[in-house]
């Protein structure tokens, strides 16, 4: 044989050799993917196909894609609340109960379910492969390291007064800051015209909101849940309970009539269990509560927003002023 000819078949037989070695065994599978694959491969799919931006947020800078289209809420009521009046539909948001509060119907018709207030399901936000997650101040760490596997995350604030700026991030996401300013200037008139409205009316006269949590009466600080919206915005005189609390408080029988409000707002939920109405059914039959000045002049006034609303946020503040207004202005 010819040493060109021999040289070649001797150097087609070692590549056979080669790739024999280096292949894979025809019935050998290539082993699954874990989750946590799967969140980094989805959220370096989504950097590799999107322009990025930064935003600002609360004094964090927050890497983000150029077009944000799929945005997915767990955890935080107060993005919830925001993407409600910014008219914005996340892909995925937060149940109650295995299903949507009616009050976010108009923003969840086409939105899939993520899992509870407080537990997200983190394999549909994977397979829902979102551009920004929304979460909450409140999660734990473990939390926020799987959702930031999976997506660019940015939690929420749950402080009342961070509303504002709450709202602004979710305009920033959704491309609707001329909406939000809008809304944020027309809040701002509005409590004005309220404020002078019931200015010489509620002179000297002691307004609360109080919320029922299970069998138990709370009241909170001047500057959480609707409590801006009296104290702040309209101005009322803030009693002294409200301006001791430094949480939510429970607050009793006793220094409920030491406080003897003149109009009360009560605010509570039944749509996970009875125990609140049947709380407030009692205390309605107490001699003590019905000799308040609130319940002798029929100044009570029951769930005039929908129990639901955290009470921060733009959507909660008005309706809420919108309640006052229509309530204490009778």
């Amino acid at each position: 044989m010819p040493k060109k000819l021999m040289l070649v078949s001797i150097v087609a037989l070692f590549m056979l050799v080669l790739a024999a070695c280096g292949g894979a065994k025809p019935n050998e599978a290539s082993p699954a993917p874990s989750t946590g694959d799967q969140a980094t491969q989805a959220k370096a799919d989504n950097t590799a196909t999107n322009e990025t931006r930064t935003i600002e947020y609360l004094g964090k800078t927050y890497t983000v894609p150029k077009k944000v289209e799929k945005i997915v809420i767990t955890g935080a009521m107060e993005a919830m609340e925001d993407a409600l009046v910014l008219d914005v539909h996340p892909t995925g948001a937060i149940a109650i109960g295995g299903k949507f509060p009616e009050m976010f119907a108009p923003v969840t018709g086409e939105s899939e379910s993520i899992g509870e207030k407080i537990q997200p399901n983190f394999e549909k936000i994977l397979e829902l492969n979102p551009d920004v997650i929304l979460g909450s101040t409140k999660f734990q760490k473990e939390a926020v390291e799987k959702m930031e596997m999976i997506a660019p995350t940015i939690l929420v604030s749950h402080i009342a007064t961070d509303w504002e700026s709450n709202l602004k991030l979710m305009a920033e996401l959704s491309g609707k800051q001329a909406d939000a300013e809008k809304i944020l200037s027309q809040y701002q008139t509005d409590t004005k015209a309220v404020k002078e409205s019931l200015k010489e009316k509620l002179q000297g006269k002691t307004v609360v909101a109080v919320r029922i949590r299970g069998s138990q009466v709370y009241v909170y600080p001047k500057d959480v849940y609707f409590n801006p919206v009296l104290y702040d915005e309209i101005g009322l005189e803030v009693p002294e309970p409200v301006s001791a609390a430094k949480t939510q408080e429970a607050i009793s029988i006793e220094k409920l009539a030491d406080m003897n409000p003149d109009y009360l707002f009560v605010q509570f939920s039944t749509s996970e269990t009875q125990e609140a109405q049947t709380a407030y059914d009692e205390l309605k039959k107490n001699p003590v509560i019905q000799n308040l000045n609130a319940f002798k002049q029929n100044h009570v006034f029951v769930n005039v927003v929908d129990p639901l609303m955290e009470g921060g946020p733009a959507y909660s503040r008005i309706k809420f002023l919108e309640s006052v207004q229509k309530h204490l202005g009778q």
